[in-house]
């Protein structure tokens, strides 16, 4: 597939560099490597208490370093050209966050990791991950929308009551009673920085810390119709290379990418539709395309599904890394999304707090925050 990028007006292929540094790929490859470190700490049933204290385990305080200084910074460092940064990079910083090169070298390292060769997906859709994951675990799903978690004394622990409303599928209440129940765990899994959850927490002595940091809004615009190749400097769209366009940060510019995509089930007799062809386009965008944004990509169009969603922290809003331990049996996970916001990031914080929570419940501290992780399994094997 090729990614052609937009730059001041012009369209240029990313090819035309030849090959990146051979320095870039240092940082996406230090995230790899930690992936592999965190999937075998946890085969082993080790946890850890906070986003930092993994971080630590997985590569010292090189990568908490690397959530506090910018990608752009980090990658002069290692023999990066600013052009390149300024041209490539931040197209792929833009798509993936759409955010600059600012952003923090970590989670700038899972954004180029994330631009590679060789990713996957799933058939079907990433979705059903989640409710593969639900099914296996054979878990009582209650639908409904939690409005109030509160902690009750129960012995030397806390149990917590979770208020609830039922909803219907589409996540809308039902007007029925609502309803509460105890828990000895539980484990909050959305943004507590985002506003209008309409989640609080009531009777907490002290109360709970307060999350800070925001949200940054990502608009998804799914365009099923004729690009407008001329827009991009091809006159004949049959001469138009590019299944994916990226773009620098310039000023005026209305999108931040645009990029034919594929169904999620395929069969195999299909092929990806010519530019001369209607196709279904992803275009991300700060806000959401007016008519005359839509008539400048699009020579027609049939359809239009535009989502504004509150996609991925904005980073350097928040003035650290949120706890994942909230109280005694209560969990955050989001709180890793601010080392980097990734499916397979919140993957591993799951499994985590799963793990941190049957520690703690269990008391058994040594399986918790240890050091040196990689000598010690090496021992135990």
């Amino acid at each position: 597939e090729k990614v052609g990028g937009l730059s001041g007006g012009a369209l240029s292929p990313s090819f035309s560099y030849f090959y990146p540094p051979s320095s870039l790929s240092r940082l996406p490859l230090s995230v790899s490597l930690m992936g592999h470190r965190i999937y075998k700490y946890q085969a082993h049933g080790y946890a850890f208490s906070s986003v930092e204290e993994l971080l630590q385990s997985l590569g010292g305080s090189a990568f908490i370093n690397m959530t506090r200084r910018s990608v752009s910074e980090s990658l002069l460092e290692l023999g990066v050209s600013q052009r390149f940064i300024d041209e490539v990079v931040a197209g792929v910083m833009r798509v993936n966050y759409g955010q600059s090169v600012s952003i923090p070298a970590f989670v700038g390292a899972v954004s180029l990791a994330g631009a590679q060769a060789n990713l996957w997906a799933v058939e079907g859709g990433n979705k059903l991950v989640c409710s593969g994951l639900l099914n296996a675990a054979k878990a009582n799903l209650i639908k409904a929308k939690v409005t109030t978690i509160s902690p009750q004394a129960a012995g030397d622990a806390f149990q917590y009551r979770l208020s609830y409303s039922p909803v219907d599928e589409k996540g809308t209440e039902e007007g029925a009673a609502a309803a509460a129940e105890l828990y000895d765990i539980v484990v909050v899994a959305t943004p507590l920085q985002v506003n209008g959850t309409g989640l609080s927490f009531e009777g907490f002595d002290p109360p709970l810390p307060e999350i800070g940091g925001s949200y940054h809004h990502t608009v998804a615009s799914i365009v099923h119709g004729y690009l407008n190749c001329s827009y991009f400097g091809f006159a004949d769209p049959k001469l138009f290379p590019f299944a994916s366009v990226l773009t620098t940060d310039t000023p005026g510019l209305f999108f931040n990418s645009a990029a034919s995509i594929c169904p999620v089930n395929i069969s195999a007799a299909f092929r990806r539709k010519q530019p001369q062809e209607a196709a279904v386009w992803k275009v991300f965008s700060q806000q959401p395309l007016d008519k005359k944004e839509l008539k400048k990509l699009f020579k027609s169009y049939y359809s239009v599904q535009a989502t504004d969603w509150q996609a991925y922290p904005q980073y350097g809003t928040a003035p650290g890394l949120p706890p994942l331990l909230l109280h005694d049996g209560l969990y955050y996970l989001n709180g890793v999304e601010w080392a980097a916001s990734a499916m397979e990031m919140s993957a591993m914080a799951a499994k985590n707090i799963a793990l941190l929570a049957y520690h703690r419940w269990n008391r058994q501290l040594e399986m918790i925050d240890q050091k040196d992780l990689v000598h010690k399994i090496k021992t135990e094997l």
